[in-house]
C-alpha cells in the first residue's frame, strides 16, 4: 500500500502560563475550558471512510457466512473467490484511472506473477472454507494467528527479529486461540449454540499458513518489483481469477441455477459490493492516517466482528471460551503497541 504519513498528535492546550500563577491559570482553564477543535474536512473524510471500511468488513464476513450456510454454496469456494477477484480487479482498475488517481498502475510479467497469484488463491479460498465450517467468532480469532506465524517465517527465512516484549505478548495470543478452539469445537446440547467443526479448524489453520506465506511473498515482491500493494494486487487479481476458473469444474459443486432464490443472488452481489468498498476505502484510510490510526481501525474491526459473532453464537457470558477471546485480543493489542513503540525510537 502507499506509504503512510507520520501521525502527529496535537495537544488540546498548547499554551504556557506567563503572567499568571500556575494555580490561578489552571483554575481559569477548569472554569473556562477551551472550545473543542472542530473536525477539519480531511478529518471528517477520514472518519467517513473508516466507518465505510469497518461496515463493509463486518458486512462481508457475515454476508459470506450466510451464503456459505446454504448447502448449495458451501462447496462453491473457488467460484466465489474468482468472483471476488473480478470485483477487486475492476475496483483497482477504476480507481487507478487518471480521473481518480488513487495510484499509478504498473505492469509486471505474467510468469513472474504466477507464484504470487497462486498464493493469493490459497489465501482467499482456504479462509473462506474455514468460515463455511466455523463460527464467525472462531474464524476471526484464528486469523489473528497470522501475526505470530508471519513473525516466525520472517525470522527463520530472513533472520528478521521483533522486540522481545512484542514476542512475549504473542504467547497469550496463541494460548487464547487454543482455549477458544477447545471450547468452540465441543458439542453443545443446546441447538441454539453455534460450534466449529474439526474440518473448520483444519481449514482455519491451513488458511493462516497460506496467508502467512502470502504475506511474506508480498514483502519480497515489494522489494523485487518496487511496487506498492495496490499495484501488485492489480496485477494479481485477474491472474488469480483465471487460475480459479480452471479449478472450478473439479472442486466446486455447481447448484442448479433455477433452484437458487433471488435473495441469494442479491447477497452474492452485496458481497462483491462490500469487497469493492473495502478496497476503495482502504486507499483513503492509508493515505490520510498514520500507523497508530490504522492499527486502531484494525483492532476495532476485529473486536467488532468477534463481539457480533459472540452475540449470535448463542453462548452465555460464563462460557469458558470467553477467556480465550480476551487473551487473544489483549495480546494482539499489546503486540501492536510494542511494535509501534519500537518504530518511534
Amino acid at each position: 500500500m502507499p506509504s503512510k504519513p507520520e501521525e502527529n498528535g496535537t495537544p488540546l492546550l498548547d499554551v504556557e502560563p506567563r503572567d499568571v500563577e500556575r494555580g490561578r491559570f489552571e483554575d481559569d482553564v477548569a472554569l473556562h475550558p477551551p472550545p473543542p477543535k472542530p473536525i477539519t474536512g480531511a478529518g471528517r473524510k477520514f472518519l467517513i471512510w473508516t466507518a465505510i471500511n469497518m461496515s463493509a468488513t463486518i458486512g462481508i464476513v457475515f454476508t459470506n457466512k450466510a451464503i456459505f450456510n446454504d448447502p448449495a454454496f458451501k462447496m462453491m469456494q473457488t467460484s466465489f473467490a474468482s468472483f471476488h477477484f473480478v470485483c477487486t480487479g475492476l475496483t483497482l482498475y477504476i480507481v487507478s484511472r487518471k480521473s481518480i488517481g488513487a495510484f499509478v498502475p504498473k505492469r509486471a510479467g505474467l510468469v513472474e506473477m504466477l507464484p504470487l497469484a497462486f498464493a493469493m488463491c490459497l489465501n482467499v479460498v482456504l479462509p473462506n472454507l474455514s468460515l463455511a465450517f466455523s463460527t464467525v467468532m472462531f474464524y476471526q480469532l484464528c486469523r489473528v494467528l497470522l501475526t505470530p506465524l508471519t513473525a516466525i517465517i520472517n525470522y527463520v527465512f530472513y533472520a528478521a527479529t521483533i522486540p522481545r516484549n512484542a514476542a512475549l505478548v504473542l504467547i497469550p495470543v496463541c494460548l487464547g486461540v487454543g482455549i477458544t478452539t477447545f471450547y468452540d469445537t465441543k458439542p453443545s446440547a443446546d441447538q441454539n449454540v453455534q460450534t466449529t467443526s474439526i474440518l473448520g479448524v483444519i481449514f482455519a489453520l491451513s488458511g493462516v499458513c497460506a496467508s502467512s506465506v502470502y504475506t511474506v511473498l508480498i514483502g519480497a515482491y515489494h522489494k523485487k518489483l518496487q511496487m506498492s500493494s495496490s499495484q501488485l494486487l492489480l496485477n494479481q487479481a485477474p491472474i488469480s481469477s483465471v487460475m480459479l476458473l480452471f479449478a472450478i469444474p473439479f472442486v466446486d459443486r455447481i447448484p442448479v441455477i433455477g433452484d437458487v432464490p433471488m435473495y441469494r443472488w442479491l447477497m452474492i452481489l452485496m458481497s462483491g459490493g462490500f469487497a469493492s468498498l473495502i478496497n476503495i476505502s482502504q486507499f483513503f484510510i492509508v493515505n490520510s492516517s498514520g500507523p497508530v490510526s490504522s492499527t486502531v481501525v484494525g483492532h476495532l474491526k476485529t473486536v467488532s466482528i468477534v463481539s457480533i459473532g459472540w452475540a449470535f453464537s448463542g453462548r452465555s457470558v460464563t462460557d469458558k471460551s470467553l477467556l480465550g477471546i480476551f487473551m487473544t485480543v489483549g495480546g494482539i493489542i499489546g503486540y501492536s503497541y510494542f511494535m509501534l513503540k519500537n518504530q518511534k525510537r
